[in-house]
């Protein structure tokens, strides 16, 4: 195996650690911490939840140049879904659909392929959009951890590597 499609491999390891640990998180919510909002000009945990529940399909869709209206599909998909369970399950098969794609590009095309996002100037190639992605969730998965800290939950920092 090529350098390269190690450091993909490694990278999707790193992300599947930021899903497996973000689905501990979500199982840790209450039905009555959902409407918590740190300061009036954040989300709230559901919205927060939901957007980072979403990250790797509408990443993905992103990744495939889907237009605004679809990936505003796919962002609105989970409304009214507050079922801790039925969020982190829907989180596993997202990144697993992710996964799935990142592995079919070739390493050419990992590599080399840009594609534009509708809201973008310019394009980014494969590999750039994974890490936008893996950083996307990581930036997410310590927001939540945050929110459900202030909200009394018995999380630990030992918790995001497990």
């Amino acid at each position: 195996m090529s350098g390269t499609l190690q450091v993909r491999d490694h990278l999707l390891n790193e992300l599947e650690t930021g899903v497996r640990t973000g689905e501990a998180l979500i199982r840790k919510i209450r039905p009555e911490d959902w409407s918590f909002r740190p300061q009036d000009n954040f989300r709230s945990l559901l919205e927060l939840v939901h957007h980072f529940v979403l990250i790797s399909a509408s990443d993905l869709a992103i990744m495939q140049e889907k237009s605004e209206g679809e990936v505003g599909s796919i962002e609105s998909s989970l409304s009214g879904v507050e079922d801790p369970e039925r969020l982190a399950v829907t989180f596993r098969q997202n990144f697993e659909d992710y996964k799935a794609y990142i592995l079919s590009l070739s390493e050419e095309d990992y590599l080399n392929r840009s594609t534009k996002a509708f809201y973008m100037e310019h394009g980014h190639v494969q590999v750039q959009w994974q890490i936008e992605t893996m950083t996307h969730v990581f930036h997410h998965r310590s927001q939540i951890y945050n929110y459900l800290k202030q909200l009394g939950h018995e999380v630990s920092f030992f918790m995001l590597y497990a």
